[in-house]
Formats: structure tokens, C-alpha cells, sequence
């Protein structure tokens, strides 16, 4: 096994700490990096501020073979970054007169003059190696100190991504070309984190020490990502297929897709494929089903229209059901939901109808039927098939968790598990 390449990633700005502005930087640089073999062994967000910086930089020196950084490159008084620089790395600033000339190039293009500012931005490092920037005004600067490469670019995502483009990651694969990592994400539904765990015991315990899986949880939805590491990718690729193949064989009514993808575009797929259509009548969700299967381009082929029956007599008057089952059973129960799905494939003569009744919360529930209560349909040419679970107090997590198993429960009658 190659010994691992490893890299850090710093974001600079106050701006991120206060939650003023997202970090996507990182985020974006962890792929790139993860892309071309390196472990990203810590993200590191701080103050622009003098000791902040010193401090994270010498925290990352000696860890990890690549240090890469972002944000604090302004050409205003706030950014102390680059003098900052100067001290960690022992040298001065100059005019760079080549930064010079493109600051002053863009600036006449944008009909600005060019102030002292700008011409602070011409500023660089003596021993650093300048990374010349044509998306913006500020350079990167790439810095090699105790076996490490340290590379500073702009904060502003698209100059960042420019820098990390044409400078940053081909260099990088010029340097570091002995590992290959590679990732593949399951995508699980319908048992929790500790019992897929015990399921899977016997599977992660036989993985090759090369390959690690991770549990990575959302809204009932289990990832299932499987990281590979070596230095022959065709190998890797082999054993990674082996290995997916094998959580097919052990947990094969639980996975629903690969890569990512959310169960409406995996449902929205089996519906294109098999040329059927699907509606939702909706009272809980509030119309969430439908606005997920129609968030995916091309739904328009399959999804045909939605009632949001919030009221009863919605449930009545349009979906047909009969105000006797409603005070038998009550309002949230599998009898209504499957007359509702019944109802609405009726009216919009679908191949299948989801339907969903419960309560939401925050307030509502009883005691035999607490808030969290959710009641599923799912109507088709085979009949009608509708599940209960439970789930916990908080409305917005609810209503995506209801939505989420109403879409698994269709999934499953599409495809006839």
C-alpha cells in the first residue's frame, strides 16, 4: 500500500466563522484534491487575523504534504494575510511589475483607474512563485517549506477555482503521481444506522485493508461510501466492483441507488424507463412529493399532477373518500391514505398514485397517534399497499421524512419488490 498523500485545507475570513458567507471553497477543493489521490486530513477555518494565521500555519507544517489556502488577499487594509506571510516564511514584499501590468490591463478594460489599492495587489512575497491570476486582480502564491507545498489564492470562489485549475492541481499531479483514490456511495434505505452496522459486520470486516467504508446518515437515508486507495487504478477498480457487488448480495432490499442520487430521481428513472406515470394526493406533505418528483428535469413525462388535500373535505369532495372511514379510522390512518391514493389515480388515471396522512407537529398528536404519525399509499394496477411509522417531533425534518418514505414505498411497487 502507497504511503498516503495527505493535504490541509485553511480558509481565511470572519465572514465565514459568523456564518455570513458559506464556505464552498473547501468543500469544492476536498473533491479536486480527493480526485487526484490525496486524503484530506483536516479543514481549518479562521480569523483574519495575524496570530490566527501564524498559528494555523505552523499547526499544518510537518502534517500533510500539500497546505492549501484561501481568502485574505484583498486589496484593502483589513486583509494582513500576505504581510502575514512574509513573517511566517521569512521574507518581504515587492512589486511584482508583471502582476502590475495585468491589474493595470484589467482594471482599463473595466474603465476603472487604477488607485493605490489596486496597486497593493501587485504586491507579492520575494521567495514565493506567483501564480498569475487572469480571472481577478489578486495572485496565488505557492510557497515550499519543510517538505511541504503551501499554496495561497483569493477567497472569491471563482478566482479560487481559476488558481486551483491552471496552476494548482497540475502541478500537483506532476509531483504526486503514486496514489489513486477512488470512492463509490451506496445509497440505503429502511433500516437505522446501528442495525445496517450489525448487517454489514461480516462485510467490513473481510474489506481489503486498502478499502474503508464510512457511514454517512440524512434524513433516514444511509450513504454507504466505500474508499479505495492504491496505486493501480485498474486493480482498485476491480476490487471496488467486487466489493459493491457483494453489499448487493447482503442488503439487497435496502440499497436504492448509487452516486448520490435522491429517490425522486431515482423513481422519476424507473418511470421514464418503463414508460408509467404517477400522481400524488397529499394532506401531511403539503404538496413536497410532488415538488420533488417535478424538480427533476423531464418529469413532466411522468408525473401528471398532485392533490394537496389538506382539509377532509378535500378528502371527500375530490379524492372520494367516504366521511364514515374518516370518523371510524380518523384522518390519519392507512384506511384513508389508501383511498386516497386510490382516489387520486382514479381522477388522473396514473399508473400510480402516492398518498400520505399524518401529523407533522410541533402539536396535534394523541396517544395512539403521536406527532411523528405517518400513514402511505401507494396505488396501482396490482392494488394497494400502505405502511405507518413514526417518527419524531420536528415539522420540517417530518415532512421531508414522510416525503422521503412515501417515495421508497412507490419505489418498490414500480419495481415490484
Amino acid at each position: 500500500m502507497p504511503a498516503i498523500m495527505k493535504a490541509i485545507i485553511i480558509t481565511i475570513g470572519d465572514e465565514l466563522l459568523i456564518g455570513q458567507t458559506v464556505d464552498t471553497n473547501s468543500a469544492w477543493m476536498g473533491a479536486e484534491l480527493s480526485n487526484i489521490g490525496f486524503d484530506i486530513i483536516r479543514k481549518i477555518s479562521i480569523h483574519d487575523l495575524r496570530k490566527d494565521i501564524l498559528e494555523a500555519l505552523a499547526e499544518t507544517a510537518g502534517k500533510s504534504e500539500v497546505v492549501l489556502i484561501t481568502g485574505g488577499l484583498g486589496p484593502t487594509s483589513d486583509d494582513i494575510t500576505k504581510q502575514t506571510i512574509c513573517e511566517f516564511f521569512g521574507t518581504r514584499l515587492i512589486m511584482n511589475n508583471e502582476v502590475l501590468a495585468m491589474v493595470t490591463e484589467m482594471m482599463k478594460k473595466r474603465n476603472f483607474p487604477v488607485n493605490e489599492n489596486n496597486r497593493r495587489q501587485a504586491e507579492v512575497p520575494e521567495s514565493c512563485l506567483v501564480l498569475k491570476n487572469e480571472a481577478g486582480t489578486a495572485p496565488g502564491m505557492w510557497f515550499e517549506k519543510d517538505k511541504a507545498i503551501f499554496a495561497f489564492m483569493p477567497g472569491v470562489p471563482y478566482e479560487m477555482k481559476y488558481l486551483m485549475k491552471e496552476h494548482v492541481i497540475p502541478e500537483l499531479k506532476k509531483r504526486f503521481t503514486s496514489q489513486v483514490i477512488i470512492h463509490r456511495n451506496i445509497m440505503t434505505y429502511g433500516a437505522p444506522e446501528a442495525k445496517l452496522a450489525e448487517l454489514l459486520e461480516g462485510f467490513e470486516s473481510s474489506l481489503p485493508s486498502y478499502i474503508r467504508l464510512a457511514y454517512l446518515p440524512a434524513s433516514g437515508i444511509i450513504k454507504l461510501r466505500l474508499t479505495g486507495t492504491g496505486t493501480d487504478r485498474k486493480a482498485l477498480d476491480k476490487a471496488m466492483e467486487e466489493n459493491v457487488m457483494k453489499l448487493y448480495k447482503i442488503i439487497p432490499h435496502l440499497i436504492f441507488g448509487e452516486n448520490e442520487e435522491p429517490f425522486e430521481v431515482v423513481t422519476g428513472n424507473l418511470l421514464l424507463e418503463r414508460k408509467q406515470t404517477i400522481c400524488t394526493a397529499e394532506s401531511c406533505t403539503g404538496g413536497n412529493i410532488a415538488h420533488l418528483l417535478t424538480s427533476v428535469p423531464g418529469s413532466s413525462r411522468y408525473f401528471i399532477g398532485s392533490v394537496v388535500a389538506y382539509d377532509n373535505k378535500v378528502k371527500e369532495n375530490i379524492l372520494g373518500v367516504p366521511a364514515e372511514v374518516i370518523s371510524k379510522y380518523g384522518a390519519v390512518s392507512e384506511e384513508v391514505a389508501r383511498l386516497m391514493a386510490e382516489g387520486a389515480r382514479r381522477i388522473m388515471g396514473t399508473d400510480f398514485a402516492v398518498a400520505t396522512t399524518g401529523i407533522a407537529g410541533p402539536d396535534g398528536g394523541t396517544e395512539s397517534k403521536p406527532v411523528g404519525t405517518i400513514c402511505i399509499a401507494v396505488a396501482s394496477a396490482h392494488g394497494t399497499v400502505s405502511e405507518k411509522h413514526v417518527y419524531g417531533n420536528e415539522r420540517i425534518i417530518n415532512i421531508n421524512r414522510f416525503s422521503i418514505a412515501a417515495l421508497s414505498l412507490a419505489r418498490k411497487q414500480i419495481i415490484g419488490q
